[in-house]
């Protein structure tokens, strides 16, 4: 196969929502290459982009597809991505690693709310778009319905290229207002024969004509200058503007195509050979030291590793894109991360799960390799000398939460292995192994993200799991001071346990004074603090130990044991067995025995007196709250709100962004269970939402008994 240099490499997302038809271009694309020598189809499930068995289960894209295709001396590097929001990964993941999106919009919907999700995300990126209108031979299709709705959504910025002379199973023709010539298929499509414009569409041809040639004029002086001369530019000139107006995001040009019959893929390929910015042409990546890497297949080797894969019969595929450099079969290369070595054993070009093997590729070029040791996705590759380290990819924090647990108690650790490589495959897809909570959390993008994982780990891995409601991480904390003291007194023939211990605590928060004396129950109770241990709690806030002792009733070689035991406490809280937080104790006085004291004794008589206190200290539960911002259509405004609401939101501020109504809220984390499914039905899909932790506040009094009478009776039941 050729090598391919960086102005001949163009780099694209093939985005759009479900249905659009993504799958169907990208087959008639390989097509048209020579890559594949027989198109396949979705309901046949042949297709060379959706090839994993799940995708054929549910109809549609679940992973992206790394593919490419040569046309007319150019490589055409692009990335498949699913169109459901729940695997958002691969748009993110290619809008990272490619130059340009095409933005695939679906004749017969218009623009979706998938369509202007993605889009932000090109905007977020920079990235230039190009709208591909699909499905024009469709019975629903209606061309003009859906331009006036992306001029809507999008701007004027919407300007079209080529429009279709009729649509419905009659479209068999388009008019080119770039080329200023009309295309027209045969029944089996493929190769178009290209005509003049009919004298019934001229009129049209020609204001469409003008509208392109302005807006290519406004992205460069010196053309606008020429148009102003001369009324018009060529067609090289246009490129030229058109070019600039895609790097700048200032135009974005309308293509359209049947991608099933093979109408206009050629045409649209041309396009992107010749018009589309190279990787060259694009703005300088940066490294995480904010160092500009040129795309210089002279400079120093560099691979980011954007995507991992596990292929049946193969393992691990690294998916990876030149940022500098060349990259050679055979070479030995620097995981910049790790500081480990790699060898690059094979190198491919892939169209999916088919491989063409290459012996080299060059800066901005994308391709695959096997087996690396200690690599993963995000990390770095070089050359020795060489110390770019580009930023890993930020992914959206998850919107989706579930217990899981395999059926059969000897499937837990191979449970935790499919995990971890499905979390390799899927960042968005993030496991927790929470010890306080006692769960594996899988944390993902949606119901459907994580109902399609447990459809792989049943089907593919054989391994039948469970989904249950994740418990809610609380903390236990107290309002008032409390003293208790607790005697561990056993004897049981020999050397017996025995062990006094009388303690105070009190709320702890920062800069708090440490008094001399503390008047509890009506008693004035002297505190002399000989040494105090602040511990910084791994689950958050403090516990502060004061040893107040004096006169030698409890030795000091005791004084762990006791904080020992009040720490097992902390851990499980007196309430509902969650951590407790931010409490200061004071251990004043005690007994012991010349033979029978002991760790173990102390330890035991620290715990119960803290847990005695802890009672009597006006408990509560706290739970945590999230920051959440919800960006919702005007329409659906009431109805997000009022859903809100009932979650026991605090609705702290509204604003409107972009067409959006926002709502900036905090939410206890109890009440988002399930929350994105039902976002989703309430807007139409059309709203989205962030969240974030915040902070741990009070329950109210009614949920904190309701927490206790269920914690009662669970303990009840393990008796």
């Amino acid at each position: 196969m050729k090598v391919y240099q960086a102005d001949q490499i163009k780099n694209l997302a093939l985005l759009g929502s479900s249905g659009s038809g993504k799958t169907t271009l990208a087959e008639t694309m390989l097509f048209e290459g020579g890559v594949i020598s027989r198109r396949g189809d979705i309901d046949s499930n042949n297709t060379v982009s959706d090839y994993h068995r799940v995708e054929h289960e549910y109809g549609y894209s679940v992973f992206s597809s790394v593919l490419f295709t040569e046309y007319l001396g150019k490589k055409l590097n692009f990335i498949d991505c699913p169109g459901s929001d729940d695997f958002i990964t691969g748009a993110i993941t290619s809008l990272n690693v490619t130059d340009t999106a095409l933005m695939i919009l679906n004749a017969t919907q218009g623009v979706e709310v998938g369509t202007e999700n993605l889009f932000r995300y090109t905007e977020q990126y920079q990235k230039p778009v190009i709208f591909v209108m699909n499905h024009l031979d469709s019975e629903k299709a209606n061309y003009e319905q859906t331009i006036e709705n992306a001029q809507v959504s999008f701007g004027s910025k919407v300007v079209v290229v080529q429009y279709p002379v009729s649509v419905g199973p009659d479209f068999n023709a388009l008019v080119d207002v770039l080329k200023m010539k009309m295309y027209q298929w045969g029944p089996d499509g493929g190769e178009p024969e290209i005509l003049d414009i009919p004298a019934s569409e001229k009129e049209k041809a020609d204001e469409l004509h003008n509208a392109l040639v302005e807006a290519a004029a406004e992205n460069d002086e010196s053309l606008m200058e020429l148009f102003f001369e001369e009324g018009t530019l060529n067609e090289d000139q246009m490129r030229q503007g058109i070019k600039k107006g895609l790097i700048a995001r200032d135009l974005f040009p309308v293509f359209c195509v049947s991608a099933k019959k093979d109408m206009g893929a050629r045409r649209l390929m041309e396009f992107l050979g010749n018009v589309v910015p190279n990787v060259s042409e694009m703005p300088l990546p940066k490294t995480k030291n904010d160092e500009e890497v040129k795309c210089d297949p002279n400079g120093p080797t560099s691979i980011f590793i954007f995507k991992t894969s596990i292929e049946p019969h193969l393992g691990e595929v690294s998916f990876f894109k030149v940022m500098s450099g060349k990259i050679e079969e055979g070479m030995d290369l620097i995981n910049k991360n790790k500081e480990a070595k790699e060898r690059i054993a094979q190198l491919y070009c892939v169209a999916a799960n088919n491989r063409h093997k290459v012996s080299e590729l060059v800066a901005g070029d994308i391709g695959a390799t096997v087996k690396l040791k200690e690599t993963h996705t995000g990390h770095t590759l070089n050359t020795k000398g060489c110390d770019f380290l580009f930023n890993p990819i930020e992914y959206p924090n998850p919107k989706y939460r579930t217990a899981i647990s395999a059926v059969n108690d000897n499937d837990d650790e191979k449970l935790g292995e499919v995990l971890q490589r499905m979390h390799e495959e899927d960042p968005t897809l993030v496991i927790e192994y929470s010890k306080e909570l006692k769960q594996i959390i899988v944390h993902g993008q949606g119901e459907f993200h994580l109902n399609t994982i447990k459809w792989r780990i049943e089907n593919n891995d054989k391994i039948e799991i469970e989904f249950h409601n994740p418990r809610i991480p609380y903390r236990e904390t107290i309002t008032k001071v409390a003293r208790a003291d607790y005697r561990h007194k056993k004897q049981s023939g020999g050397s017996g346990q025995f062990g006094e211990v009388h303690m105070i605590i009190e709320p702890y928060y920062e800069g708090m004074d440490t008094p001399a004396t503390m008047k509890v129950e009506g008693q004035e109770i002297k505190l002399n603090v000989r040494d105090t241990d602040v511990v910084e709690l791994s689950w958050g806030g403090k516990l502060v130990y004061n040893n107040c002792i004096v006169g030698g009733s409890i030795d000091n070689r005791f004084m762990p044991a006791i904080l020992k035991g009040i720490m097992e406490r902390m851990e499980e809280g007196p309430l509902t067995g969650s951590y407790a937080r931010d409490i200061r104790v004071f251990v004043y006085d005690g007994k012991m025995h010349a033979v029978d004291s002991n760790e173990i004794s102390f330890k035991l008589a620290g715990r119960n007196a803290f847990s005695t206190a802890f009672k009597n200290a006006g408990p509560k539960i706290l739970e945590p709250v999230y920051d959440v911002e919800v960006k919702v259509p005007s329409d659906r405004m009431g109805d997000v709100m009022s859903d809100l609401q009932g979650r026991r939101a605090l609705i702290e501020g509204m604003s409107s962004e972009k067409g959006f109504e926002v709502i900036k809220a905090k939410v206890p984390l109890k009440e988002m269970n399930k929350y994105s499914t039902s976002l989703s039905s309430i807007s139409g899909g059309r709203a989205f939402y962030t969240m974030t932790f915040s902070k741990y506040d009070k329950v109210p009094p009614e949920v904190q008994e309701q927490l206790l009478a269920t914690y009662e009776k669970e303990q009840a039941e393990t008796v």
